[in-house]
């Protein structure tokens, strides 16, 4: 058969049931392919837009997201979800054309060192060189994607390799000898581990989107629940542990709760799950959390010790190792009344520091009574997607996420345009759910046009603007650090969602009034097929509490 009917035939036996992508000169012989694979094809607007509903489809479901791309410019195009994908450790699959074996180097049509160019940002790559390559590097690229730390993975396939007939022989196992990661975790270090955390007075367990990763939230809530420790999560962990719960201090981070960081910063004992300690969560290195020992417990060794070094090393699988970190704590004799002081500590900051805005006495709609509305609205039972900037630090702080894979966003890179597509992503996986796309009025613009995608295709997700007519967080940022120098954040009143949303062919509703918000809402939840809501909301708000850059956590304004 061809190589490209073998690609198919691959893609079906790693359970693919969907891919997104867009066709060009170097990809056609594949979409031919398609033709009759039956394998179903959402044609996005942009390959960009591609790349993140893979990572949204992958985020939602826990499979492997599937984006394919051309040569050329649709491989750059790739080159932000590949890299957003790698920071945010997305299982996704990337299969780019390339153009044909003899134009290689010659600067030939659409033409790009596609290797070389994402080679800092994937998890791994592949340029296929002979077509008998192709089936095994399909398989193997899948395997690596999902397993260890997962990641973007690259399959760069020139043109004319992809059209040749290949004899297809099914690739039933895969061993990469020099690939075999850690899973299981080492019994000693969790043993040490558990009798860490029955001594500790100031525990505070930090878990990360590797809890996630590794469908570890049950293991993570019974390890909590096994005593009365203080738990936090980052913005991509939110979900692994029920929130609200009398246990839960809130997110952690630069917009996180007083409580969480003030906690993270008196601990004398830090447990981290499934985190990598970056500099949205440490503030100032040199000063984060002064008096705290650390166990590290993490997928991917090269992680541990690199920011914060830990006393307490364990490489694994989370879910593994915080299920036998609970047998191994309930073996122990501890004494649960030595952490009253500690919450006491806590609870007053909960008391003193609550999350807080100063709502509006008239009918504005403040930004974060949108999210409130919006939580009362769809109940919490929601996948919740959104852009980056005010509205994402909103959304973490007031939405309140009670389950996993309920709130997909770009952590590490802080993609915006991530929002839309991935709720495009999150829906197509996930067809029985409602999904909804929190966007600022800067972001949505970067990918608005996969609205056409999902009108198209029938994908029902709402999206709700928090529309203040600013590049929100940057205007924030000029406020309080640039002595309000506003340069080139105002957005103007451009474009008018609700014309836009008419001419991709969804429904446009604009809500400003905040007596009916909530009902408004759930109109729009009902409404049948793709939403745009322009919700418009105070002007000028800031996010707060805030950890200004490079300040230690206790140093929080706001």
């Amino acid at each position: 058969m061809r190589a490209v009917d073998a690609v198919m035939e691959c893609l079906k036996a790693e359970g693919v049931e969907v891919v997104f992508g867009l066709p060009g000169g170097a990809n056609l012989p594949t979409y031919d392919a398609f033709y009759d694979a039956g394998i179903r094809h959402i044609l996005v607007r942009h390959e960009a837009g591609g790349g993140h509903a893979a990572e949204g489809y992958a985020k939602a479901t826990g499979k492997a997201g599937v984006a394919l791309a051309t040569s050329g410019p649709g491989a750059t195009n790739v080159i932000t979800p590949i890299t957003d994908a790698m920071m945010d450790s997305v299982p996704t699959v990337f299969i780019t054309g390339q153009v044909r074996t003899e134009l290689l180097g010659t600067d030939g049509f659409q033409e790009a060192d596609t290797i070389g160019i994402s080679m800092p940002v994937v998890k791994h790559s592949f340029l296929i060189q002979h077509p008998l390559e192709i089936p095994r590097a399909i398989h193997e690229a899948f395997h690596i994607a999902r397993t260890g730390r997962p990641g973007p993975v690259l399959v760069d396939i020139p043109q004319d390799l992809s059209r040749a007939d290949i004899q297809y022989e099914p690739v039933n196992d895969v061993r990469l000898p020099g690939y075999q990661p850690t899973t299981e975790g080492n019994t000693k270090q969790i043993r040490q581990a558990a009798k860490a955390l029955a001594a500790a007075r100031r525990p505070v367990i930090y878990a990360g989107g590797g809890v996630i990763n590794a469908n570890g939230a049950p293991e993570l809530t019974e390890f909590c629940l096994a005593d009365r420790f203080p738990v936090t999560c980052t913005v991509m962990g939110l979900g692994a542990f029920p929130a609200p719960h009398e246990q839960w201090l809130g997110m952690l981070g630069m917009h996180g709760t007083r409580a969480a960081n003030y906690a993270m910063d008196e601990a004398d004992l830090i447990c981290a799950v499934g985190a990598r300690f970056d500099d949205r969560i440490t503030g100032k290195l040199s000063e984060f959390a002064p008096r705290a020992k650390f166990i590290h417990i993490d997928i991917d060794p090269a992680e541990i010790s690199k920011n914060v070094p830990a006393h307490i090393p364990i490489v694994g699988d989370a879910k593994n190792i915080l299920a036998k970190l609970v047998a191994e704590y309930r073996a122990l004799e501890f004494d649960s009344s030595r952490l009253d002081e500690w919450w006491t500590r806590i609870g007053g900051w909960r008391k003193k520091y609550p999350l807080r805005y100063e709502d509006s006495t008239d009918n504005e709609i403040k930004p974060q009574y949108m999210i409130q509305a919006l939580y009362e609205a769809t109940g919490g039972e929601a996948i919740v997607t959104s852009d980056v900037g005010q509205h994402q630090m909103w959304a973490a702080q007031y939405f309140h996420f009670s389950k996993p894979r309920r709130w997909i966003n770009s952590g590490g890179l802080g993609t915006m345009g991530f929002g839309l597509p991935a709720a495009m992503g999150a829906q197509v996986g996930c067809p029985d759910q409602l999904v909804c796309c929190i966007a600022g009025d800067g972001s949505v613009q970067m990918n608005m046009q996969e609205l056409a995608t999902c009108a198209q295709e029938k994908i029902p997700i709402k999206v709700f603007i928090m529309n203040n007519g600013y590049l929100g967080m940057v205007r924030q940022w000029q406020e309080l650090f640039w002595d309000k120098r506003y340069s080139q954040v105002d957005m103007g009143d451009f474009p008018d969602y609700l014309k836009l949303a008419e001419a991709y062919g969804a429904t446009g509703l604009r809500f400003t009034d905040k007596r009916t918000l909530v009902s408004d809402m759930k109109d729009a939840l009902a409404t049948e097929g793709p939403v745009l809501v322009d919700v418009r909301v105070t002007r000028e708000e800031n996010t707060y509490p805030m950890i200004p850059a490079g300040q230690p956590a206790r140093e929080m304004v706001g």
